[in-house]
């Protein structure tokens, strides 16, 4: 009968990142650290509405014409034409020349949907090669459309800096056609990114390899503090593919205009110069059209109050130089936190090399701790971070960074010893 239908099901296991979110809330505890998931906090620990949405908001809620109606399929233009500008530079000879296919999407991860049904679509049986490690949710994104992937070599975990070698030579061993995901900036988890050099390394080798890039770019602005600094790999990359192949951008602004959980994103796909004979306008309304289709088949049209407010922080000449500002705030008090934290360490004398805490941006950090380390840290200290070492150090503060570099401190020295008696 259909009764049973569903009654041997499997559970699945819960989200390891937001089951690190229950348990701390869980967690009875009154000195507790949360350094798991990727959010900003302030120096008081809570979360910051930027000053400029504070503002874009104000404006928007103060125009007699302010609503709540649809916007159309493909988003609201102000913010999908503002996001273009944002990742690829006013002066983009992409832009000008009409070769940008934007839309809007919930988020960073719903352009990568969009861009994994889009992929499966119309380059099928061909994989998608991700970082060693990734974001957690990329495979699953990926996979869940029918889009095989395959890892790549990025992190070396003896030395905890970039295996350029074995990127490279990944890139070069792939199918041709082959589609590489490549973190924009701010890696995520490892915080560690290409140098510029590096990068044009890679580019290179993508381009002599028939590659089709992927850019994910989740935290343009937390790297460096300069948006335009923190481009310089999708840019130098439209650059690069501009007679080669097509590019994918996913962009997020949860992290950079602290939208979180109002999903304001955009995809963008960028088409290369084509032959004069080739009419560029009916290929890129043809993308744009495709895909439009994915989103109504999934979420009929984009959220709307998120949209407004980035796209006032976009266009509005004020609110983007505070916005800019509001970038060198976060991201030099997440500087000035991987400083501390490691000093202490250094300090303290605990075992190993700390130098990679420094050496690595944006928001996360790979600490290095394993995952019985980072068990201890939460059970003895109450101090949660990813089972993988990854720490957020968005979540580091004055009145709580001792209590971590002593509690790193323990666990490390803890399983040292434990070690040396074996």
């Amino acid at each position: 009968m259909s009764k049973t239908i569903f009654n041997n099901i499997e559970e699945l296991p819960g989200d390891a990142l937001f089951a690190i979110k229950q348990r701390l809330a869980e967690d009875s505890r009154t000195f507790k650290v949360d350094l798991g998931i990727g959010a900003y906090r302030d120096e008081s620990g809570k979360p910051w509405v930027l000053p400029a949405v504070r503002k874009a908001e104000s404006l928007i809620h103060a125009d007699p014409s302010f609503n709540h109606e649809y916007l159309g399929i493909a988003g609201l233009p102000a913010l999908t034409s503002g996001a273009a500008k944002v990742i690829l530079g006013e002066d983009s000879p992409a832009l000008a020349e009409k070769r940008v296919v934007s839309s809007q999407s919930l988020s960073g991860t719903g352009a990568l949907h969009i861009a994994a049904k889009f992929i499966n679509k119309f380059l099928p049986g061909r994989p998608v090669y991700v970082s060693d490690p990734t974001w957690a949710n990329h495979v699953s994104i990926f996979e869940s459309q029918g889009v095989k992937t395959v890892t790549y070599p990025y992190w070396d975990a003896a030395t905890k800096t970039l295996n350029l070698d074995g990127f490279i030579k990944a890139i070069e061993s792939s199918p041709r056609g082959s589609i590489f995901l490549l973190h924009a900036c701010a890696h995520n988890p490892t915080g560690l990114d290409p140098s510029e050099a590096q990068w044009e390394e890679i580019l290179d080798a993508c381009v002599k390899n028939d590659i089709i890039p992927l850019f994910d770019s989740a935290y343009q602005g937390f790297a460096s503090g300069s948006l335009a600094k923190d481009a310089f790999a999708v840019r130098l990359g439209v650059k690069l593919f501009a007679e080669t192949a097509p590019i994918f951008i996913c962009q997020s602004f949860a992290k950079n205009v602290g939208m979180y959980g109002e999903r304001c994103g955009c995809i963008h796909l960028i088409v290369p110069k084509q032959d004069s004979s080739v009419n560029v306008t009916a290929i890129t309304k043809a993308l744009g059209s495709q895909i439009s289709k994915i989103t109504r088949s999934e979420v009929s049209n984009p959220p709307a109050y998120g949209a407004k407010i980035v796209a006032k922080v976009l266009n509005d000449a004020e609110l983007t130089q505070q916005w800019h500002q509001d970038m060198i705030t976060m991201s030099q008090r997440i500087t000035k936190m991987r400083r501390t934290l490691s000093d202490k360490l250094v300090a303290l004398k605990t075992p190993g090399n700390w130098d990679h805490i420094v050496n690595q941006c944006g928001m996360f950090s790979y600490t290095g701790l394993t995952k019985e380390m980072v068990q201890r840290l939460e059970k003895e200290h109450g101090v949660y971070m990813v089972a993988s070492g990854r720490a957020s150090i968005a979540g580091l503060n004055d009145q709580n960074v001792d209590h971590v570099a002593n509690a790193i401190n323990e666990v490390v020295r803890h399983y040292s010893n434990e070690s040396s008696k074996l």
